[in-house]
């Protein structure tokens, strides 16, 4: 039997068991630093943009968004949710079939921790390329914190809308990798199994450097706050740096 790709049935649920009511929030943070720019912000690449919760936050603000995920599924269900404005396109990272160049682009709730080492490195750079000088990346990423809190609580299981739910993951520490298993019983269940990576702030890091991109601060979860030792999701507000003048003194 061929085992789903991840987020082909979980999309079904997703926003019911997965999602908390966190989207507006994170977009105030969002908005708040975007008002600090001269320049700006206007248009926004939504990366992994999941059913579109964030992205229907984004253009009740006035952001003009553009979507990208690798899930067919999920797509679907962000094109019933946001207007005919919103772009959408299948995408996998690396790959980024879009033009641009952005003001921002965003990517949340630990879309980029699917990446490997190698596509990170590639998925930055290839963002980099998509925003203007000056323009803003904002992701989140999983801590040493969040990897020794996974290991410590390697089975998570409840029930949500009736339905049963087990999430039972394995932490490789040396590859810093996760390998989970998503178990979903009561009514049409399904399993599925989703691998992550833990990126370590030198991994990050020297990634962003590569692609010629800066970073501004790691916070708390899309808050002001810096993140902590125990921080589990850190923010990363990252920018373009503005193109050096080529006027010359005469």
């Amino acid at each position: 039997m061929t085992r789903p790709e991840p987020y082909t049935r979980l999309a079904e649920v997703y926003d019911e068991l997965v999602v908390d009511p966190c989207y507006p929030a994170w977009v105030d943070h969002l908005d708040r630093l975007w008002r600090t720019d001269a320049e700006g912000v206007r248009t926004v690449l939504d990366v992994c943009c999941g059913t579109g919760r964030l992205a229907v936050e984004l253009v009740d603000r006035g952001y003009a968004v553009t979507g990208v995920d690798a899930s067919a599924a999920m797509l679907e269900l962000a094109a019933r949710r946001l207007p005919g404005s919103v772009v959408l396109q299948r995408a996998r990272l690396p790959d980024l079939p879009v033009d641009g160049p952005f003001d921002a682009a965003v990517s949340t709730f630990d879309s980029l921790n699917y990446l490997s080492p190698e596509d990170l490195r590639h998925t930055l750079s290839a963002l980099g390329g998509r925003l203007r000088p000056g323009g803003w990346l904002v992701f989140d990423a999983h801590t040493d914190a969040m990897m020794r809190f996974t290991l410590a609580n390697p089975v998570v299981c409840g029930l949500d809308h009736g339905r049963r739910f087990v999430v039972t993951t394995a932490v490789d520490v040396l590859a810093r990798s996760c390998r989970t298993r998503i178990e979903l019983s009561g009514g049409d269940g399904f399993t599925e199994t989703h691998q992550q990576f833990f990126h370590s702030d030198a991994t990050l890091r020297e990634a962003l450097g590569l692609a010629g991109l800066e970073v501004s601060a790691v916070t708390e979860e899309y808050t002001a706050e810096p993140a902590r030792e125990d921080t589990l999701r850190a923010t990363w507000v990252v920018r373009r740096p503005q193109e050096p003048s080529t006027r010359t003194i005469s």
